[in-house]
């Protein structure tokens, strides 16, 4: 079959592969009929996120058929059409059945303290092969996959594998109020989500900071009122707005690649933190311009929410601004399979169609070229969703 396959940093591209097996009991094989790219992707291609083990399949996002599964996935069958979570969970330890599906005890074969297993990832992820593929095998199926409703299209479920999830997420552990002015660093699709969210958790205001024209805009048809660095200091004008307090809550939607903060990040704002005129993180650099930005924003004893990635080698964070203000830090990898189930019943109910921040579709045969123009940032591309071959 064929899969986008990683190389090299700056080395992808498409190649043929076995089809996956089952492996495990509670495997299952799915035939993918949408994937996507995402800015988390590009880290591990760029090299900001390190430990790719060549050969590994690329892509944390898929929605597809259910082809084979093994003797232990009893929920589902040959023909159900489901989405998969972006991350891997067994369903059965202690931090599962807590919700805290990213910190599983089962799924990573480097063991229980390595983190959160997902598709395509790193060695430390345990170098799942991902979805940008024709087809993938899903460890631990009767959690990780979900099905989708048939009115709900494939455009619609690929946003609910990874980018909803993570939006909804970043709201929830901002632990935001009815009323409360919520800021939001970052304008790309988790960032969208998560302006999304914060309004049906019944924020008071949504305030987006970005700069590129067209996620602000985006950004505004969601209701968020908008502030484009380029042309005014992002703190100054929240507190402005706000008659000097700050925000109750801020998310940073943006993560490794944010500049230094005596220049511009960039902001790209897909929650994942890839920026469009990208600084290469370094171990040993400041802290990221978002985090000193959002930190600034924040009335005294507000709430920040950290989605954007970092690896685990940056240490550098403004821990001194944030404890003399009484700042509340919440921050993680998204558990996925808390989330979908529900965000499925939303886009079926028309709360929300998260197709609206899809704005590239490409064939898979296309992916390397698809990599190079959402790197680039060209206008327009937010979010890609890949099509597999029939």
């Amino acid at each position: 079959m064929k899969a986008l396959v990683f190389h090299d940093v700056n080395d992808i591209r498409m190649d043929d592969v076995p089809e996956p097996t089952l492996e495990q009991p509670t495997d299952a094989v799915v035939r993918l009929t949408a994937s996507a790219i995402c800015g988390t992707d590009l880290h591990f291609v760029r090299g900001s996120l390190k430990g790719m083990k060549p050969g590994t399949v690329l892509g944390h996002e898929g929605v597809g058929i259910v082809e084979q599964v093994g003797d232990m996935v009893r929920n589902f069958r040959p023909g159900d059409r489901v989405v998969i979570c972006s991350s891997i969970a067994c369903g059965s330890c202690a931090y599962c059945r807590a919700g805290y599906f990213a910190q599983c005890d089962g799924a990573n074969p480097a063991g229980k303290r390595a983190g959160t297993a997902f598709f395509g990832g790193p060695e430390a992820s345990g170098a799942f092969n991902g979805m940008q593929a024709e087809k993938v095998r899903v460890p631990f199926a009767h959690v990780g996959m979900v099905k989708v409703p048939d009115d709900v299209s494939d455009d619609q479920a690929i946003l609910v594998s990874d980018i909803f999830p993570t939006g909804y997420y970043a709201a929830d552990m901002a632990d935001i109020h009815p009323g409360h002015v919520v800021a939001v660093f970052g304008c790309g699709p988790v960032g969208i989500a998560a302006i999304v969210s914060a309004r049906l958790m019944g924020a008071g205001r949504i305030i987006a900071i970005d700069h590129e024209p067209n996620r602000l805009a985006m950004a505004q048809r969601q209701g968020a009122e908008v502030v484009d660095f380029d042309r005014e200091d992002p703190v100054q004008t929240v507190l402005a707005l706000t008659n000097g307090i700050g925000a109750d809550r801020a998310i940073d939607a943006v993560g490794v690649d944010a500049e230094h903060a005596h220049t511009h990040p960039a902001q790209d704002g897909d929650g994942h933190g890839d920026g469009g005129k990208a600084h290469r993180y370094q171990p040993g650099d400041a802290p990221s311009q978002v985090l000193e930005w959002a930190i600034d924003a924040l009335a005294k004893a507000g709430t920040l929410s950290i989605v954007g990635v970092y690896p685990e080698e940056f240490t550098q964070f403004p821990i001194g601004k944030a404890m003399n203000k009484n700042i509340t830090l919440h921050m993680g990898n998204c558990n996925h399979r808390k989330y979908v189930p529900h965000l499925l019943d939303l886009v079926a109910s028309g709360v929300f169609d998260p197709a609206d921040v899809l704005t590239e579709v490409e064939p898979m045969h296309d992916a390397v070229a698809a990599y190079a123009a959402f790197d680039q940032r060209k206008p327009g591309w937010l979010k890609v969703e890949l099509q597999p071959a029939a």
